[in-house]
């Protein structure tokens, strides 16, 4: 089975890490590609740290998982990204973007784009309502886990490598 992942991943979170470990273990994935769009949707004025970078922090937040490999793309809809794989793989509220119209041109691109989509394993994030049918089991103390709390202040929810690099660098407010 092949699998994308789409993402930002700014930056890995030990969170992204239990997901793609329990993708794995769940559907038998050989491949997992963790695509980073080069202009994410949503997030089109993110500049530091830059794709470059992003991606040589999650090749090494991903170096001990043989299966998964990082792509990048200049597609930005996950119905886009998601061609040609078996499984997308997304955290609860990615999946609440999928049905956000704001995303789409209007009512009949958002249903075609939603048509177009493989099947989902979606991880549970702050109590978000997800499908049982879809919902990938991953440990309870990751649902709460998010990027955007770890440029908050929450950096020890970084992945190692994401964290040396940060200081390295000086991404994140890492001192």
């Amino acid at each position: 089975m092949r699998a994308v992942y789409p993402g930002s991943f700014n930056p890995p979170t030990i969170g992204h890490i239990a997901i793609v470990n329990s993708a794995i273990e769940r559907f038998g994935i050989r491949e997992m590609h963790l695509a980073i769009s080069t202009v994410a949707l949503g997030k089109e004025k993110l500049a530091v740290p830059s794709v470059a970078d992003r991606v040589e922090i999650l090749e090494r937040s991903l170096s001990q998982i043989p299966e998964a490999s990082v792509l990048e793309t200049r597609k930005q809809l996950i119905a886009d990204i998601a061609e040609g794989y078996d499984l997308v793989i997304l955290g609860a509220d990615k999946w609440a973007q999928l049905h956000d119209l704001s995303f789409y041109r209007d009512q009949m691109h958002m249903a075609e784009c939603l048509r177009r989509l493989p099947k989902l394993a979606v991880a549970p994030r702050n109590n978000i309502e997800v499908p049982q049918e879809i919902l990938l089991t991953v440990p309870d103390e990751i649902s709460s886990v998010s990027s955007s709390q770890v440029r908050r202040g929450k950096i020890e929810w970084m992945t190692k490598e994401a964290y040396a690099m940060g200081k390295d660098r000086g991404f994140w407010g890492i001192n």
